[in-house]
Formats: structure tokens, sequence, C-alpha cells
């Protein structure tokens, strides 16, 4: 099979969707590489880097699109690459298509058989090509978050941690997943007062095994979370349904009774947010206040950190990768409900759930189309 990276061209975006060492597995593997000149710079790898590795180096992005079988990504496509999208092409990358109505109409239209990084669901079901950047982007809740406490940045000026003789930051973090975890991890250890809420009691008996004493758990609750918004320094929004639209738990009606300059950092933004007062921003214009209430809502997080996050994801997509590209597609698909899992379309038709759901679309199921 001809497999293709590109240069990803999303706001301040520097992951790319193969490293050298991705390269040497598909070639040894018996597949051709097609890589855009400079795609992994952003990420410090070198094109000379790519040739040792076996990849052919094509100096224009259309080429490698039109050249390929399956094109690896890092986020989804933007509209000036619509145009080459076709028929039977593989593309493989994160979508998030439940919040990105244009997008899946473009790859609808354009009959791309598309599998989602963020869908692909293991038997366990968890989500091993979307755990790595949840864990980044959890990791880096709380870093943005306290750094966008600072007066300078319209935060409330206080110091995450504080010092002896004053108050910690109060930290909420929504959602107890992967995302909501890590973000956990990082807060206690700056040494914050720390509140974690979930809908499942199991996972807050997990939660709560882990951090013990350091972190206050409670049921999510729209009670609850009004509750202790109130006196929150720290928001962290890290909600998620697979493929779906993401629950709306900040309610903008909860801005006015929080403190000014308090921060709520969106995670879930990537799938529409789970703010009502959410819209996604970039790395180049990253916050906006309402309400006194500073929102942090970049929808591509872990690009801020390119050389570890790309080494993280590209170490979890490539099995999969190798997977489509040894069987091909359909095969792959009907050998394994895994990759079947992240197909999200497939000939023109909408093969996702969620997805579907989101825009109110016809669902077909992958099996009566392969």
């Amino acid at each position: 099979m001809k497999i293709g990276c590109v240069k990803e061209i999303k706001n301040n975006e520097y992951r790319v969707g193969l490293t050298p060492d991705n390269v040497r597995a598909y070639i040894a593997a018996g597949h051709h590489v097609y890589i855009e000149m400079g795609a992994g710079i952003g990420s410090g790898f070198t094109d000379n880097e790519y040739v040792d590795a076996g990849a052919s180096l094509i100096d224009n992005a259309a080429d490698v699109w039109h050249l390929v079988d399956m094109m690896v990504k890092v986020k989804e496509p933007l509209e000036c690459e619509y145009p080459l999208f076709r028929n039977g092409l593989i593309l493989y990358t994160y979508l998030h298509l439940a919040a990105d109505k244009q997008q899946t109409d473009a790859l609808l239209k354009g009959k791309v058989n598309a599998v989602a990084y963020e869908t692909l669901q293991e038997k366990d079901r968890s989500l091993p090509l979307l755990a790595p950047m949840s864990q980044i982007a959890g990791r880096l809740s709380i870093q943005e978050g306290a750094k966008y406490l600072e007066k300078k940045f319209g935060g409330e000026g206080i110091l995450l941690a504080g010092v002896p003789g004053t108050p910690k930051a109060n930290v909420v973090i929504l959602g107890g997943g992967t995302v909501g975890m890590n973000a956990c991890k990082i807060a206690v250890g700056m040494g914050a007062n720390v509140t974690i809420l979930d809908i499942s009691l199991k996972r807050l008996e997990e939660l709560d095994n882990m951090f013990g004493a350091h972190i206050q758990t409670l049921v999510s609750n729209d009670s609850n979370v009004e509750r202790v918004l109130k006196d929150a320094d720290l928001v962290i929004g890290s909600v998620l349904i697979p493929g779906g639209s993401t629950p709306k738990l900040f309610k903008q009606k909860y801005l006015k009774e929080m403190k000014d300059g308090a921060v709520f950092v969106d995670v879930a933004i990537d799938q529409g947010g789970c703010g009502e007062s959410s819209h996604v921003t970039t790395h180049d214009d990253p916050v906006y206040k309402l309400d006194g209430v500073v929102h942090y809502c970049v929808g591509n997080m872990p690009g801020a950190v390119p050389r570890t996050s790309t080494i993280a994801l590209t170490n979890a997509t490539v099995k999969y990768g190798l997977e489509i590209a040894a069987a091909g597609l359909e095969e792959a698909c009907r050998k394994s409900e895994v990759i079947r899992s992240g197909v999200n379309t497939y000939a023109g038709k909408l093969t996702n759930r969620n997805v579907a759901a989101a825009h109110g679309y016809e669902f077909t199921e992958l099996q009566e189309l392969i």
C-alpha cells in the first residue's frame, strides 16, 4: 500500500502523523511511504531522517494526497484540503466529526473512507489512540490554567500551590477519565486543593484509591457542579462521549456566581466543548473573558508540545495503521471489530452512530457496506 503523510496546517500545529521510526515499520512490512518535505520539522524530525528510513520525499502536499492509498495525519483536514478528497482514499487521523458538520459533509461527498483515532475502541472499551493525547492535554490543562491565573493574563492573580500562610488554589475537574485523572495528578503534585466530579461511582472509588486524602470526589450533578464552581479558581472540563457531542455541564449561568478572574480550561472543545460559553480558540489567541471568567478553549492543546505529543501518538497509531495497510481497510474491518470501530465514513455513508446522531444523519452499519 502507498502510505502518505503531509505537513499539518492547522494553527500552531507542529505534530506530524509519522515519525522516521514509523516509516521504517511500514517499509519493513513491504509498503511505500511518501512524506511532504518539511512535514516533521516542527516535531524535530528532519527530511534526511525520513529519507534514511526509506521514505520518498514529495515537495507538494497535493501530490502526496493524489498519490497515496492511505493518508496518515494528526488533525482533521481543513477546508482548503477538501478538494483533495477522493473516492476510496483512506484517511487515518483525528476527525472529531460530531462538532464539525462541514467536514462530515465533505468526507461523505468525497466518499473518503475515514478512520478516526478518537473512536477506535479496544475490546475493553479503552480508546488507545485518544489516550496518549488525553494524557498530555490533561497535564497541560493545569500548566496552562496556572499560567492564565496570573494577573497579566486576566486571572485573579493566585499561585496554584500558594505558599505558607496563604490559601492554595481550588481546582475543580469535571470528568474523571484519562484527561481528568492526568489533570488531577498534576494539580495534586502542585499542591492545589482538588475536587473531581464524575457520574460513575466506580470511577470515583478508583480515583479515591489513587489519590486518597489529597482530593475530594463528588458525584457529578447540576447541584454539586454549581456549588463547587462558586469557590473554584481553576476549572478543567474533561468530559467525553466517544465520537459524540459533549454534554454541556458548565452552564453559562454559573459564570456570574464564580470568582472574577477564575479560569476555565475546556479540554473537551474538540468535541464541541462541555461549556455553554465555550468556543474554539487557537494557540495564537488562546483565551477570552466572559462575565469575569477567563476561558481557554484551544482545539489542539497537545500541539504546543509536539515532540512529546508526536512520539506518544504515533507509538499508538502505527500498530493499527500497519493492520489496515497489510489487509486493506475492508479486510481489516472484517477481521477486527477494533479497526471497524474507528471507521466514521465509508463510501459516502456515515458509519458512526454517535456522529450520525449529532448531525441528524442516517446511520449505516459498516458490515452492510463491506
